[in-house]
């Protein structure tokens, strides 16, 4: 594999930060979620953003979407639902006297999957075929999804009525959660004086960019250090008191992936610790699943009680240098 230039390093950085004050303009206080974005259609994974509704997650897909070139579609979940009205389903056709496949919405380059978990587990099924596999069957009948294709699903919390929680196996199909919460003051005020004028001039990334840029993350090199804090990490979750099940190995999988994307964003074709610790609240929350005596000390917010595991994980684990 080719070795990156520092010319490509520098010039995607400056992209990225592009978009990032794009985006941001509109939907203020959002530049970190944006690089996880980024970092999740660069991997071939998805995101799961977690907040009350009215924080702006649907215009923040959706300008997500406008900035990188992609095909966008929306699906709004709801209890009544079925697979098919994801997937597509087989019709008869008259003329042609045969069942045709007709597709669904899923049949796009970014998909916003908006209150996921306000539909029943058989949908949640349908779409975790879609995520993992890149395809779709019905009836026997296999249909590849476009590429890219990235998932950015929003959901409330769970302690809302007419929910559904998330299987396990579907939460972990997605590479980050991110918690939404309310907008500081000053971001309070700068959204009531926010100016929708836009930048006519910014040439949306595309998708052959983007897939052309897959292929240079994988370039990235990592040490064997690197490697092994990662392992020390995700380990660890499984070892501590306060957690029940910790995370897959398929999650350093995951793990080491995003850190080679965040380097690549940040101009460095190289890993370093920072990395690590950067991404490692974002993935590893929806993967601990707590002991209840845990939660029961402090049911108010479980994820924060994720946060705070994880940040005693890293404190434990020695840095390499």
């Amino acid at each position: 594999m080719e070795a990156i230039s520092d010319e490509e390093l520098v010039a995607l950085q400056e992209q990225v930060e592009h978009v990032k004050k794009r985006i941001s303009r509109v939907v203020i206080g959002s530049e970190r979620v944006v690089k996880l974005m980024f970092i999740s259609i660069l991997t071939d994974n998805h995101i799961l953003l977690e907040g009350v509704p009215g924080l702006a997650k649907t215009l923040l897909a959706n300008e997500f979407s406008k900035n990188m070139g992609l095909q966008f579609k929306r699906i709004q979940f709801t209890p009544d639902m079925l697979p098919s009205d994801v997937t597509g389903n087989m019709i008869f056709d008259l003329e042609l006297r045969k069942m045709l496949f007709r597709k669904g919405p899923i049949f796009t380059n970014v998909l916003l999957a908006d209150e996921i978990n306000r539909t029943p587990p058989k949908v949640h099924s349908a779409l975790l075929e879609s995520m993992e596999e890149k395809h779709v069957t019905v009836g026997g009948h296999t249909e590849n999804l476009p590429e890219p294709f990235l998932v950015i699903a929003t959901q409330n919390p769970i302690e809302q009525e007419g929910t559904f929680p998330l299987a396990e196996a579907l939460m972990d199909r997605f590479l980050f959660r991110f918690l939404i919460g309310y907008p500081t003051v000053d971001e309070e005020l700068r959204i009531l004086k926010r100016n929708s004028d836009d930048d006519h001039r910014f040439e949306p990334m595309g998708r052959e960019k983007i897939l052309r840029l897959r292929e240079q993350v994988k370039a990235v090199t990592v040490t064997d250090e690197i490697l092994r804090y990662i392992v020390s990490i995700v380990r660890e979750t499984r070892s501590d008191q306060r957690v029940f099940l910790g995370a897959s190995p398929r999650t350093s999988y995951k793990f080491l992936h995003a850190a080679k994307a965040n380097a690549f964003i940040n101009g460095r074709d190289y890993v370093i610790p920072e990395d690590i610790r950067y991404l490692s609240g974002d993935i590893l929350n929806h993967r601990l699943i707590l002991n209840s005596e845990v939660i029961l000390d402090d049911s108010r917010d479980p994820a924060r009680i994720s946060f705070r595991i994880i940040n005693d994980i890293l404190e434990r684990v020695e840095t390499p240098e």
